[in-house]
Formats: structure tokens, C-alpha cells, sequence
């Protein structure tokens, strides 16, 4: 089913889908009080998202008409930042070696984690803030965000799946210029505005165990990125475990999966985004997220 948060004559509200993909059904209206997607995610009982399950499985005559809400992200305001794995893709290891001028890297043995600071994230069809007085190297980067669903600690890769409420798109925007400049990613990739995600939650029980799904961005209607999950070099049942034996990762913790090569610093020359450019970021079984550069 898919989950995802709205505003409706100037409310804020949590919803689900029904089957036909165009209405709205309230989850107030089955009895469920959940005021935000973190509460919903962090306290509803199976019972209850059985009852969301089957709702969204019928035809909803009364449910709101998707086109007349305001877009918000599935999360607009995460609990903590969020997880992000860098180099996860094999060919976007060697574009982001190439454009810092270094060697041609091998295979990573280890996944890359940092942080991304989120005070509020950006839903689809709203603008970003490019802050191009800044960096004028604005970069987009497509991800596949996981949304952990009850609280794990020191789980076996196994078993990790088994603590996946969803998926979501997330696009990394990046300024690579202050990324080069303070050897870290995080002032890069943590200015407000740079985390588009959405347009809402699929959640795990739709896809296969662990997901397949291609992955592709798109600037102003061309074509950028094309890979797809397979091409992970670490998956995420072993993320999932590597992060949870250190850390307990929290009901409604995002952890974006890492973006593969065609992002802009990756040609020759780089073609960073300009102020009015269009990025669609595209995953196979969610959707499409997009946002014009402001």
C-alpha cells in the first residue's frame, strides 16, 4: 500500500491510497489516531495496519481526490538525520574519483556511512533552494530510502528485513564544492532544501525480499541516471545489519541506499544544475519525485 501525508483545507493528515491510486482515505476515517507518519509508523499495531491494508485494497467513493491536496513529504520531519551511504555503486565510485582527480578506485570493503541533516524535507513538486550564492555546483543524486519500522538492535542480516515499514525516492542534493572543500559530506549535503523525498511510502510487502528496482534521474527530461538495485555493492539486509550491531536504529530511521554514476560531476565537462532546471528522480514500484531548482 502507499502511505503518505497531505494537506487538506489546511490540515495536516496521514493517508493511504485506495486501489484505484486516486483517492485519498484518511486514516482518522478508520479509526486510527496517528496525527504524522512517525507516530504511524512508530506505534501502529499489526491489527491496525491490517485495517489500512485492506482499505487500501477497495475503491474509496468518499476518499479525497489526490489533486486537490497540497504534496508533503511521507516524513517532512525526520526523528533524527538521516543515514546515508556513500559509494555504493561501483560506477559512481569511479565519476566521483575521477572529478577529484584521483586514481581509479577498486572495490570498497566497507560501505561509506554520514549523516544528512533534514530540518524539513522537501515534498514532490515543491522547489529547492539551490543555494548557488554558495556553491554553483549543484549536483542531483536519485536514492532508494529504506524506512525502518520498529526499533532493531544486533540483527542478523537475515533477519533484517523483517524491520523494513517501507520505501521511499530520495534525492541527495549536493553542493560538491563545499563537499571537496571540508573533506566531509555533510555541510555539502545538508543544507535546508537538499532532501527531496517522496511523493510517499510503498511499504515492504509489496516488493520482493530484498527489493529489486531501477533506479533513474532525469535533468529537464534527459535521461542521466539508469542502474539498478542489483548493482548495489552492499545490500541492504547487510547494511541494515552492520549499522544495527553499534547503533539501535530507531522506528521511522530513512537510510538512503547510495546513488549510482550519471550525476553531474560526472561528465566531462560537469553539468551541474542551474537555477530553473528540473530534476525527476524515478523508482521502479514507488514512483516519481520532482523539483525544479529555485
Amino acid at each position: 500500500m502507499k502511505l503518505l501525508t497531505y494537506r487538506y483545507n489546511g490540515d495536516e493528515a496521514v493517508g493511504v491510497f485506495d486501489t484505484s491510486g486516486e483517492k485519498i482515505i484518511p486514516i482518522a476515517t478508520l479509526g486510527l489516531t496517528y496525527p504524522t507518519m512517525n507516530e504511524l509508523i512508530q506505534h501502529a499495531t499489526a491489527a491496525e495496519l491490517r485495517t489500512l491494508k485492506e482499505a487500501a485494497a477497495k475503491p474509496s467513493p468518499d476518499g479525497i481526490p489526490y489533486d486537490a491536496v497540497t504534496k508533503v513529504a511521507p516524513i517532512p520531519e525526520p526523528r533524527q538525520d538521516v543515514i546515508c551511504m556513500g559509494f555504493n555503486y561501483l560506477d559512481h565510485v569511479g565519476e566521483s574519483a575521477k572529478f577529484k582527480g584521483l586514481a581509479p578506485p577498486t572495490v570498497p570493503e566497507y560501505p561509506v556511512y554520514f549523516s544528512k541533516r533534514v530540518n524539513c524535507a522537501v515534498a514532490d513538486g515543491a522547489p529547492i533552494c539551490g543555494h548557488l550564492d554558495l556553491d554553483p555546483q549543484l549536483d542531483y543524486e536519485v536514492e532508494l530510502a529504506v524506512i525502518i519500522g520498529k526499533d532493531v538492535k544486533n540483527v542478523l542480516p537475515e533477519r533484517a528485513t523483517e524491520y523494513i515499514f517501507g520505501y521511499t525516492i530520495l534525492n541527495d542534493v549536493s553542493a560538491r564544492t563545499l563537499q571537496t572543500r571540508h573533506g566531509q559530506f555533510y555541510f555539502g549535503k545538508g543544507l535546508d532544501d537538499f532532501t527531496p523525498m517522496g511523493p510517499w511510502i510503498v511499504t515492504a510487502d509489496e516488493f520482493p525480499d530484498p527489493p529489486q528496482m531501477a533506479l533513474r534521474s532525469y535533468v529537464n527530461d534527459e535521461l542521466r541516471q539508469d542502474s539498478h538495485t542489483k548493482q548495489m555493492l552492499f545490500p541492504i539486509p547487510r547494511v541494515i545489519a552492520e549499522l544495527s550491531a553499534g547503533m539501535t536504529l530507531k522506528a521511522g530511521t530513512i537510510i538512503a541506499t547510495g546513488t549510482p554514476a550519471g550525476v553531474g560531476m560526472g561528465f566531462d565537462p560537469p553539468r551541474f544544475l542551474k537555477a530553473g532546471d528540473t530534476v525527476t528522480c524515478e523508482v521502479e514500484g514507488i514512483g516519481r519525485l520532482t523539483n525544479t531548482v529555485g
